[in-house]
């Protein structure tokens, strides 16, 4: 009976050990990607992180940013531009480090005309899931923009509506964790079986009171004036959710939103792509989304390509007024 409940004992250890190695190995369970809070951004990456979820590959460097290590000032042979968003441009668990739309970005930046001018080309990715323009508003006041030559804020359709920066969900949402899972078990009954536990504060914070696509347009105003300031370019871009694209299209009050950015850009005379009409032109759009808002591959590969052309194009202007 004793040789019984050893070989019993010794099959349950074997079987945990099992499960645990692969899902750590096979998908990345265990070593999830940790937040830390902050008093103006609300919360950003911790700096220095490395780790493979589902395969993908995702880097945190040691200004938060979704990418490798970079110098705070680049050389002048270098070109480089800071992309400021949310889960969309920061691609998340389901983006690989290089199918994220900076690394496009990078990569075709890196082959287009205006490379003739510079020995490298650096797009640097400062972005956190929910991020809305406060947020980013937030970083760049804290971090600068890293004396890059452009700066591209990239939106979507809720971020118009984002509350105040706060870092509640920081070790209290599960999607936010602060620290690492001991066990990859653990953080999958984390995450996928224990029921979450709601957070009192944050429905004052998402019941803010005002007028939010003001405060958030007056946001994307202040980025602008900061970029100005460094003597950067800067380029607007939002993209839709998917229910927007097609019939019957944005609801009555994101119409208004978009009405009212559309006239804050024209005042401001600040560059916009709206990627609704692109989307829109695309034969099934339902090919470009992972899930309703964020982009796959395929998303990625048009924003990216679009807001290259811009780019070159705003890049290839300040070039010439200065030969």
């Amino acid at each position: 009976m004793k040789e019984i409940l050893v070989i019993i004992l010794a099959v349950v250890v074997s079987l945990f050990v099992v499960i645990e190695v692969g899902l750590r190995s096979l998908f990345g369970f265990g070593n999830p990607l940790i937040y830390i809070a902050d008093e103006q951004i609300g919360y950003l990456l911790a700096p220095n992180q490395r780790t493979r979820r589902y395969g993908n590959r995702i880097e945190i460097n040691q200004y938060s940013m979704r990418g490798e290590a970079i110098q705070q000032t680049p050389s002048s042979s270098t070109l480089r531009v800071l992309l400021l968003g949310d889960s969309i441009a920061n691609g998340g668990w389901w983006t690989d480090q290089d199918s994220t739309i900076s690394s496009l970005m990078q990569r075709s930046l890196a082959s287009a005309s205006i490379s003739n001018y510079y020995n490298k080309v650096e797009v640097l990715n400062a972005s956190a899931n929910s991020w809305g323009p406060r947020n980013e508003l937030a970083y760049l006041e804290q971090f600068g923009s890293f004396n890059a030559q452009a700066v591209v804020l990239l939106i979507n359709t809720d971020d118009l509506f984002a509350a105040a920066p706060t870092s509640l969900p920081v070790g209290r949402d599960r999607n936010y964790p602060d620290q690492k899972p001991p066990l990859a078990l653990l953080e999958v009954f984390q995450r996928y079986i224990k029921k979450p536990k709601p957070i009192p504060e944050m429905q004052t914070v998402q019941k803010e009171d005002g007028d939010r696509v003001g405060v958030n347009l007056e946001a994307i105003g202040k980025i602008q004036a900061l970029t100005r300031q460094s003597h950067s370019q800067f380029l607007l871009a939002m993209t839709p959710l998917l229910r927007e694209i097609g019939s019957p299209g944005p609801r009555d009050y994101e119409m208004k939103a978009r009405q009212r950015l559309t006239e804050f850009t024209k005042m401001q005379q600040i560059s916009y792509i709206d990627f609704l009409p692109l989307f829109n032109a695309t034969k099934d759009p339902k090919t470009l989304y992972q899930d309703h808002i964020h982009l796959n591959l395929q998303g990625n590969q048009l924003v990216s390509k679009a807001i290259e052309r811009k780019l070159v194009e705003l890049l290839g202007q300040r070039i010439s007024q200065t030969e």
